[in-house]
């Protein structure tokens, strides 16, 4: 067994996007190889309804999959192929966009008007470029969720983990995606194939990981504040964790416990032409799928 290194950690930055939407980037834009297959990472959290209300409206994509998870709030989706949706607290969205999409995502605040939710993107591989589009949505219900006996809680969003798998499925990055609570003082270790690049994102508590470097210290202590629904601080830190190879990531909770994304996939190795919200291996393709937006041939007639 080999623990992975930390290669870095960094907090998530402030950007804008869509409409208005204030929200934190955890990645991308870059380098697309660092954490191949994966582009980007991004953490909506707020807690100001006129921070988020005005959205994502009607834009493309083409030659990726954006992957959407909602803590707190709702997101209405709908896009070109006449789907139509609303993700609550707790719901998945695995979206194909493959030959090309066009759709909007508006979130809405719950109760207190905070919204909060991730949504991260995965390339595809050349052969999938252009495959036909399609939508998972998956009920928070239906996530299955294993509790140990130390009070650890996993929810396995894709990929399988402790004798479970998630509802997600035919994702071409043959991702894992856990949603991880341990609770205070606890140490746990997780296991990861050693093949796939991977990376937490803690948002809630405070914890250490071991480092392979230095086992019998600490590398990281980070502290992330905020609930799920009740968000008490805002301007709560937002890490980003990077590791290296091997087959096991320790994390030790610290007095509040700590809660984390552990994601990891195996890397695509093919050359990135990236446009905004259009990922393809080459600028000639990229000229493309501009070229199809201009003249409406974009979206492929389905077979």
């Amino acid at each position: 067994m080999s623990i992975r290194p930390v290669l870095s950690e960094t907090r998530a930055m402030p950007a804008v996007e869509g409409a208005g939407v204030q929200l934190h980037r955890a990645f991308g834009f870059r380098n697309p190889d660092e954490l191949d297959p994966f582009l980007m990472f991004d953490d909506f959290r707020n807690d100001r309804v006129q921070d988020f209300i005005k959205g994502f409206p009607w834009h493309p994509h083409r030659g990726i999959e954006t992957i959407t998870y909602v803590l707190a709030g709702s997101v209405e989706h709908g896009d070109s192929l006449g789907n139509r949706g609303v993700l609550k607290g707790g719901d998945v969205q695995w979206m194909t966009a493959g030959s090309g999409i066009l759709h909007q995502e508006m979130p809405l605040g719950n109760a207190k008007g905070q919204m909060h939710g991730f949504q991260l993107w995965a390339n595809l591989p050349a052969s999938l470029k252009m495959t036909a589009p399609r939508y998972q949505d998956v009920k928070g219900r239906d996530i299955p969720e294993i509790m140990d006996d130390d009070g650890t809680v996993v929810k396995v969003i894709v990929g399988s983990f402790w004798g479970k798998t998630g509802p997600v499925d035919g994702i071409a990055a043959d991702p894992q995606y856990l949603d991880i609570y341990v609770p205070p003082g606890r140490r746990k270790t997780f296991k990861v194939d050693t093949y796939r690049k991977a990376f937490a994102y803690i948002f809630d508590g405070k914890g250490t990981f071991r480092d392979a470097s230095n086992p019998q210290g600490v590398l990281l202590e980070k502290e992330v504040r905020g609930e799920e629904v009740n968000i008490r601080d805002m301007s709560g830190n937002r890490t980003l964790v990077k590791f290296g190879t091997g087959d096991e990531v320790t994390v030790q909770a610290g007095p509040d416990g700590i809660r984390f994304l552990l994601i990891s996939g195996a890397p695509i190795q093919e050359p990135v032409a990236w446009h905004g919200p259009i990922v393809m291996n080459t600028d000639a393709e990229i000229r493309q799928a501009m070229a199809d937006l201009k003249n409406g041939t974009f979206i492929r007639p389905a077979h």
